[in-house]
């Protein structure tokens, strides 16, 4: 069974690597776990490091949260579903919220609960995902600010996450002094300016974030060492607390081109052979991880002598060359991963989750 394996040791290393980073300018951060997909045995890991507050997108996984470590702070990172009310008052101390009628029955749950359930309010900066728009602010935060058992806690913004938007200073200025004036104006205090991503981790090295922002949350440079910003890892973070598993299940010489008339995969795509690779043959293994588990683009052998050519619903076939190694069938191909790759193979039920050093599982 292919495994992906989280190395404690260099997940604590990126930890204390960030931590430092924003402690050292007063900015508290939420780290986001949705990458763990509620897997109990990678949170139990996770939370071993002394940590204020997680966020994530899943009322399961906050539960699962809650479960292993009550005390933490947790925050419910997307607009709550109606359906999801219950569930996001119970396990989320905190919730981002961009529609009325949704806090109204935040309200109302946290009434029932005995709560007070507070809310940040996501601004909408160009990003054109979650966001209340910028004329309607101020009477949103006006009619929030009246609601008995909801305190609004921040507010906030998404940029890069659906059409790739970067933030910049002057956006974080906006998000800045739109606090700023909600403060003025009904004379309350805003406790988080969450204007901060893995994607504007950048701007703290090049001296461009605003003073103002004092709330980041981050995942993706946590667990994989990106610096998303610029598309490429940092250099004094670990790249690899994650690696994905596989065993070779067929290995033999093949030719290079199919043979036989060609239709479509099952993709629907006609796959195009250059006609230089007629006649000549390679050393094929079939590994036994699929496109049910992860997409062949978001993740890569570790060996830098092979390459993936094929996949299919359950199989991966991957052209190891004149096999310089020497693989054999039954061993174990390590893969790196992208975040998407990462987030897909840790979310497969098909694939076993170890903590690395712990391979006793056969």
């Amino acid at each position: 069974m292919a495994f992906v394996t989280l190395d404690r040791d260099k997940l604590r290393a990126n930890f204390e690597h960030l931590d430092y980073l924003f402690k050292k300018r007063d900015i508290q951060w939420s780290i986001v776990t949705k990458l763990l997909c509620g897997n109990k045995l990678f949170l139990e890991e996770l939370l071993q490091f002394d940590i204020e507050q997680v966020c994530d997108s899943r009322v399961s996984n906050l539960k699962t949260i809650k479960q292993i470590k009550p005390s933490i702070e947790t925050i419910y990172i997307k607009p709550p579903a109606k359906r999801a009310i219950k569930g996001v008052v119970q396990y989320a101390d905190i919730s981002m919220n961009t529609e009325m009628e949704t806090i109204r029955m935040l309200s109302e749950e946290a009434k029932k609960q005995g709560k007070v359930h507070k809310v940040i309010i996501m601004i909408e900066l160009g990003e054109l995902r979650e966001g209340v728009m910028r004329d309607d602010l101020i009477e949103f935060y006006d009619q929030v600010f009246n609601m008995d058992h909801i305190e609004v806690a921040g507010i906030g913004t998404n940029l890069s996450c659906l059409y790739g938007v970067l933030p910049n200073h002057d956006k974080l200025i906006q998000l800045s002094l739109y606090e700023q004036l909600i403060e003025a104006k009904f004379n309350r205090k805003i406790d988080y300016v969450s204007g901060g991503s893995s994607v504007t981790i950048p701007l703290i090295y090049q001296g461009l974030l605003p003073a103002g922002i004092n709330h980041f949350r981050v995942g993706e440079t946590l667990y994989l060492g990106t610096d998303v910003y610029n598309d490429r890892p940092f250099e004094d973070m670990e790249n690899d607390v994650f690696t994905l598993h596989s065993e070779i299940i067929e290995l033999i010489e093949k030719p290079q081109v199919p043979m036989g008339d060609m239709g479509t995969n099952l993709e629907g795509h006609t796959v195009q052979f250059d006609e230089n690779q007629i006649g000549q043959t390679s050393c094929r293994a079939i590994i036994d991880i699929g496109l049910l588990d992860v997409e062949g683009e978001h993740i890569k052998p570790v060996d830098p002598d092979i390459s993936i050519v094929g996949a299919s619903s359950d199989m991966f076939v991957i052209d190891l060359g004149e096999n310089k190694a020497d693989y054999k069938v039954g061993d174990l191909l390590e893969l790196r991963m992208d975040y998407m790759g990462t987030l897909r193979t840790i979310n497969s039920r098909y694939i076993d989750k170890r903590v690395k050093g712990d391979f006793s599982k056969k």
